[in-house]
């Protein structure tokens, strides 16, 4: 009981530093992007297949269950969780990632390992290999597993929710930005050194819905995004508890992100809700604005007789 509550108060600590939201918002990597950037973002999708999808959706039925969102490893990818994280990928200037929607191309991951040079050849013919071994013997179009590959700079996406594509695209504009992004990588490999990814990737979601105004996107954000972070802090928890007693850890870790989530999602105010509120909050000093765009108005209030001095502005 001691070890649960341990748990419970480490999760909520976790919880409370992840997600933060930020109004100075930074679009863009932080490091100039290697060779031509495509103009648009590099996105397929698999062709349908009901058999193998419907396989798919069974095997990720625990995840459904975990994060209470029967969207999560459903193998059916809407053409609104395409756009959202097209958009991000445009606005953040990451047209070098590539996005497999519910797609399995081992040939075509294997032919980006290699030509992946922003990341260090090291790096990527050691544990980039093994990565990439893992997609092909066990292909995520069954076995789910939304996630981010920086040896091949590729997100795969099983699910059908915004907000998990977009928190892919977090990692890969987060180790996109960084001097070395292989050593960044492979640390995510050390114990609890993933919470740190992770919580950066949320607080990426979260501010740019924060700053694109799109506050239902960010309410499913929080319900989801909260419950899926006590999974990863389950998951370093699990490496030391043998099964069956892991199910219950993640339980313990996964109940706090979902209450939390919730609670968050419920403090996110619409715009209308802020326009009947405060006005001025949702348009501030509309009247200032419009005597600062008007300069002459004013002028030709206290000399009607003066001859303007914006008459040829426009010639």
């Amino acid at each position: 009981m001691r070890i649960q509550s341990a748990i419970v108060c480490g999760v909520l600590v976790s919880l409370g530093l992840t997600g933060c939201v930020s109004s100075n918002y930074h679009y863009g990597v932080l490091r100039p992007q290697r060779g031509a950037v495509p103009a648009s973002p590099q996105i397929e999708t698999g062709r349908p297949n009901a058999l193998l999808d419907g396989v798919g959706w069974v095997v990720g039925i625990p995840g459904k269950i975990l994060l209470w969102d029967r969207r999560v490893d459903n193998h059916s990818i809407s053409p609104a969780t395409e756009q959202a994280i097209s958009e991000y990928l445009v606005k953040n200037d990451l047209g070098q990632t590539k996005v497999r929607l519910n797609q399995y191309d081992p040939l075509g991951e294997w032919r980006r390992l290699t030509e992946n040079h922003h990341v260090g050849a090291g790096w990527r013919y050691t544990l980039g290999t093994l990565t990439t071994v893992g997609y092909t013997i066990l292909p995520g179009r069954v076995f789910g597993g939304d996630h981010y590959n920086p040896f091949t700079n590729t997100i795969n996406v099983y699910s059908d929710h915004p907000a998990i594509a977009l928190h892919e695209g977090g990692h890969a504009k987060d180790i996109r930005s960084r001097e070395l992004p292989g050593t960044y990588s492979a640390a995510y490999m050390l114990p609890f050194v993933a919470l740190w990814h992770e919580e950066k990737a949320t607080s990426d979601v979260l501010s740019y819905l924060s700053v694109e105004d799109r506050p239902e996107e960010m309410r499913e954000a929080y319900r989801i995004l909260y419950p899926a972070y006590g999974t990863h802090v389950a998951g370093q928890f699990n490496n030391f508890i043998p099964p069956p007693f892991d199910l219950a850890v993640t339980a313990v870790c996964v109940i706090p992100g979902h209450v939390a989530g919730r609670i968050k999602a419920t403090q996110v105010e619409s715009r209308e809700t802020l326009a009947d509120a405060d006005p001025f909050q949702a348009s501030p000093l509309p009247e200032l604005s419009a005597q600062v765009a008007s300069p002459e108005s004013r002028i030709s209030a206290l000399f009607p007789n003066a001859p303007s001095a914006f008459a040829n502005d426009l010639d």
